[in-house]
């Protein structure tokens, strides 16, 4: 079975941003190992707490991501 974890900064994705990351990655799987794959394709968007992931050693937070556009 196919499977994908994305894990996201909380509050970052609307639902709908959601449901485009498991359609497309279902598409991407049934393009790669063809169509029987699709009904296999184990999607899941996991939402990570603000704070709770860091990069290069520094905290992740939603006002740094906002920070920095």
């Amino acid at each position: 079975m196919p499977f994908a974890n994305f894990k996201v900064l909380a509050g970052t994705l609307t639902p709908e941003q959601k449901e485009t990351i498991v359609h497309r990655t279902t598409d991407l799987y049934a393009e790669i190992y063809g169509e029987q794959a699709r009904p296999n394709t184990m999607v899941l968007v996991e939402e990570v707490a603000d704070g709770g992931w860091g990069i290069g050693d520094n905290v992740l937070t939603l006002a740094k991501l906002h920070a920095q556009d």
